[in-house]
């Protein structure tokens, strides 16, 4: 019996062992977990619009990025205001917590106000001068150079298209502007141009507009007719006067604290492929902005101009405000004398 149970012992410790020496053999071949790929780099990216220009520039962004750091960097977008008003967008960004943000410049003035440069009324007369002027090394170098001692930096900016008022009532003359509350960018610029229109001008960020004009807090808004078909403002106004003025841009802003806290290749990725994404979306954004203008009119909504002696009046009453309001700012001043110095080599 008891050579037996030595037997059965014995048997049992190599098999002990040999299990043992099996798995430990197993942990050899197994890379050590230095070895193994680190989790990819998160790069989320915000906008309160949807399924318009910003979107679709957010979309290519995301895709270049992921595939030219073979995945070391994975995006989130969140369009639609999903992280919040654009203030709070904005903030997200300076303090690291969104990585990117793209929208009109304007909503940065409180940054740095020569943000609102581009969209002094009376600037541009067309879209090809318009979009020429943005991709013009001096205006790409200012725009994009701004905010970088406030957690920004610039990465890429793009037209969306000319101005246009929707109104809850229909406008035949200059005159019918008077006493309408219409919203505007947080734009000192914009702000002016509905006074001198006879407006009431209120700053309002995008998400409150729609239900401040289904409750009559506001009789229209300025902005540009592919904002008036991607959130569906024909549920509550379709009156549409096309006053180019002043044109729309967006600007897509990144963290510094994320871009400095990238290795240096994928810093350099980060910003060549915003950059290239900037210039290679411009057919895409003139096609678009004249398909949506199709979808509204066929959707019933009425697209219209000013007659042009008012429409001259409008222009006579507005084209001076940059100047006028900037004449005080010396920073702001240059900056818009830089745009129309720029601007004027397109005409």
């Amino acid at each position: 019996m008891k050579q037996r149970a030595a037997t059965v012992v014995n048997t049992v410790t190599a098999v002990v062992f040999a299990s043992l020496a099996a798995l430990a053999a197993l942990v050899a071949l197994a890379p050590p977990a230095s070895a193994q790929a680190p989790a990819p780099i998160t790069m989320k990216l915000s906008t309160a619009t949807v399924n318009d220009t910003q979107h679709e520039w957010l979309k290519r962004f995301a895709t270049a990025v992921e595939k030219d750091s073979g995945g070391r960097i994975k995006a989130e977008i969140y369009p639609a205001s999903q992280l919040g008003t654009i203030p709070r967008q904005i903030e997200g960004v300076q303090f690291g917590a969104v990585q990117g943000w793209t929208g009109p410049p304007e909503f940065l003035v409180g940054v740095d106000e020569r943000y609102e440069a581009l969209s002094a009324p009376g600037l541009f007369t067309s879209r090809a001068q318009y979009e020429r002027t943005i991709k013009d090394p001096t205006i790409t170098g200012l725009m994009l150079g701004l905010g970088s001692n406030k957690g920004l930096v610039g990465a890429g900016i793009y037209p969306i298209g000319p101005s246009s008022i929707i109104t809850k009532k229909q406008i035949q003359r200059l005159s019918d502007y008077a006493g309408l509350k219409i919203r505007v960018l947080a734009s000192p610029f914009q702000l002016e141009l509905i006074k001198r229109m006879g407006g009431s001008p209120i700053a309002m960020t995008l998400a409150d507009v729609l239900p401040a004009m289904q409750q009559g807090a506001l009789d229209g808004s300025l902005t540009t007719m592919t904002q008036y078909t991607t959130l569906h403002y024909i549920d509550v106004a379709k009156y549409v006067t096309e006053t180019d003025q002043p044109y729309v841009s967006s600007i897509t802003m990144l963290s510094k604290k994320w871009v400095d806290g990238l290795p240096g290749d994928l810093q350099k990725i980060v910003r060549d492929d915003a950059a290239t994404v900037s210039a290679d979306i411009v057919p895409f954004v003139d096609q678009f902005f004249d398909e949506q203008r199709e979808i509204w009119t066929k959707s019933g909504g009425s697209a219209v101009r000013l007659p042009p002696a008012d429409q001259a009046e409008m222009l006579g009453k507005i084209s001076s405000i940059a100047d006028d309001l900037s004449k005080s700012k010396p920073d702001l001043n240059a900056a818009v004398k830089t745009a129309f110095d720029t601007a004027a080599k397109y005409k």
